[in-house]
């Protein structure tokens, strides 16, 4: 291609709202330009880099046996109704009705129109396993889409399903989609981790999140620097607490007078001990009432670890005006000792003793509180949130290690939430009706990308590793008016675009300092410089974005080596 042809409107700033590197990179690399609040369209290069990222998933579904189609964004009500969905879901869900008033929705997921087709056209043993995928336009209603393509209300996913007869059947495809992710994230030229993960609003027994490792990213993964264990935060395990709990310490139970402390620190110092000699009470919320979580003072209480436990369909913090109408307690004074509720533990705090809690009344603590003899709690699990230096669960003398990661895919057995729920089966070869079992994978296709640039950038712009490139090469004439030059670099683009490598010739008349700054900002692995002085002396200059480095080569010798330096990138 020639870049006279092609629009490619290029930037010096970025939009004042471009909060990370990948959206200030590609609105200034003219990859993408906003049409609405998280609703971007797709520029020519961006496009390209977009196609890219979807024929690597594309090749890597096929290899395992994934068959494409294509499913309607607009989804009618009744079938999310159905699932039990329709109301669950939240906000996210972008409601709409026809000229006949029936309600639909713009799809975020497809669980739902999937499960839909397989139990009309599914009906026996013999056509399972069956795993069908596709690439298309999804729609969520986020309350605060930022960061352009990485978190848009309106985005470009693959998502996959499959069918099973059975738990050992879907395990099988779960194991092969595991493989071909990582083939994927890994083709694209990432440094990602696949973690153990909470299936979250989509369902389902267990998943895994691969994350691409950039200190940008939203979320945080948790490793182990000795066995390679990986999960993200919400879902990563704490050390069991080993022996029985605590026996009681020497202490009474007493109340003391705390006016005005209400926070950790403020209880903390008044008291003058420390953190880990208070327990922490919050109370929650979920579809059956209030409860109350128990952790150690220094520690963060996990509600994803909560809910697990409790298996319950939702839970999140219950409001101060909540907390003080259902229940009459004091907010900042509220403790586990004779508590109106049920009681969850961290299991860390059955290995107190002597501890300070809240007293229940307004200004005032207990102290010399005892695990066993003042508190009634109804289970004790891992319900806290792990920290940097936590020695791993799953071997010995390993420690957890923290860092950022963007979320790009997603995989989770699903089991019979949906088939379930709609019904969806088949007959087995006894003749006998039996449920379908699910799986579902998900890949952000332009979070990819931006992930990618997050990953991949530097003061000058992008740095695309070349899979991703939306062209591997660019050819910089330094005057392509001038007779010799045009020459040459008409030759070195139909000698490369014969070796089939995607080649960009730029062909304006700008000055080669705003083409550098162009190909700097867009960022192509490969820049040909092509200029009359090194052709006198049968040579072009050839740099390396990644790199930077630049030397001299024979010239038109050099081209027949191109396609061997991209692999080597």
């Amino acid at each position: 291609m020639r870049y006279s042809q092609l629009l490619i409107p290029t930037l010096k700033e970025a939009p004042s709202d471009a909060e990370v590197i990948s959206h200030k990179l590609m609105v200034r690399a003219g990859m993408i330009r906003q049409l609405a609040s998280g609703i971007y369209s797709i520029l020519p290069l961006g496009l390209r880099v977009l196609r890219k990222v979807e024929q690597i998933i594309r090749e890597e579904m096929n290899a395992v046996g994934g068959q494409e189609m294509f499913l309607p964004s607009i989804q009618p009500a009744e079938l999310w109704q159905e699932s039990g969905r329709w109301d669950f879901y939240g906000k996210e869900l972008l409601r709409i009705k026809d000229r006949h008033d029936r309600e639909f929705c713009y799809g975020p997921t497809h669980e739902e129109v999937i499960t839909d087709i397989v139990r009309r056209e599914v009906r026996s043993y013999r056509q399972l396993p069956l795993v069908l995928y596709q690439i298309q336009t999804k729609f969520r209603d986020e309350v605060r889409p930022r960061f352009g393509v990485m978190r848009g209300r309106e985005f470009t996913m693959k998502d996959a399903y499959s069918f099973h007869a059975n738990e050992q059947s879907v395990q099988a495809t779960y194991e092969d989609m595991k493989t071909a992710y990582n083939n994927v994230f890994r083709r694209c030229g990432l440094d990602f981790k696949m973690v153990e993960a909470d299936s979250g609003t989509i369902g389902g027994s267990f998943s895994h999140e691969f994350m691409v490792l950039a200190s940008s990213g939203e979320d945080a993964v948790v490793f182990c620097d000795a066995c390679g264990y990986a999960s993200n935060l919400e879902k990563a395990a704490a050390r069991a607490v080993s022996g029985t709990p605590a026996s009681n310490g020497a202490e009474s139970l007493a109340e003391v007078s705390t006016p005005g402390q209400k926070t950790v620190d403020a209880v903390t110092g008044f008291l003058k001990i420390t953190p880990d000699k208070l327990v922490k009470t919050l109370i929650l919320e979920n579809e059956n009432g209030l409860l109350a979580g128990l952790v150690r003072g220094d520690r963060q209480l996990n509600p994803i670890k909560l809910k697990n436990l409790l298996g319950c369909e939702w839970l999140h913090p219950a409001a101060e005006n909540v907390i003080q109408e259902k229940t009459g307690l004091p907010v900042g004074y509220v403790g586990p000792v004779n508590l109106p509720l049920p009681v969850y533990a961290d299991h860390e705090v059955t290995q107190m003793q002597d501890f300070v809690t809240g007293a229940n009344k307004i200004d005032a603590h207990f102290t010399g509180v005892q695990f066993a003899r003042d508190l009634k709690v109804e289970q004790v699990g891992d319900l806290r949130t792990v920290e940097e230096g936590d020695p791993c669960p799953h071997c010995d003398g390993g420690v957890y290690q923290i860092r950022r990661g963007i979320e790009v895919g997603h995989i989770f057995v699903l089991g019979t939430k949906y088939s379930d729920a709609m019904k969806a089966g088949y007959l087995d070869e006894n003749g006998k009706e039996k449920t379908l079992v699910m799986g579902c994978y998900g890949i952000g296709v332009g979070r990819t990308a931006a992930a990618a640039i997050e990953q991949n950038h530097d003061d000058k712009g992008i740095v695309w590793p070349v899979p991703l490139a939306p062209f591997q090469v660019v050819i910089l004439p330094t005057n392509y008016s001038d007779d010799a030059v045009k020459a040459a670099a008409d030759t070195a683009y139909r000698h490369l675009t014969g070796l089939g490598v995607e080649v960009l010739l730029d062909d304006r008349s700008d000055r080669l300092g705003v083409k550098f700054k162009d190909a700097e900002l867009i960022g192509f692995p490969l820049q040909l410089v092509i200029g009359p002085k090194n052709l006198e002396q049968g040579e072009i200059e050839l740099k390396t974005r990644n790199t930077g480095e630049s030397a001299t080569h024979p010239f038109p010798a050099i081209l027949d080596r191109i396609p061997s330096l991209l692999d080597a990138l």
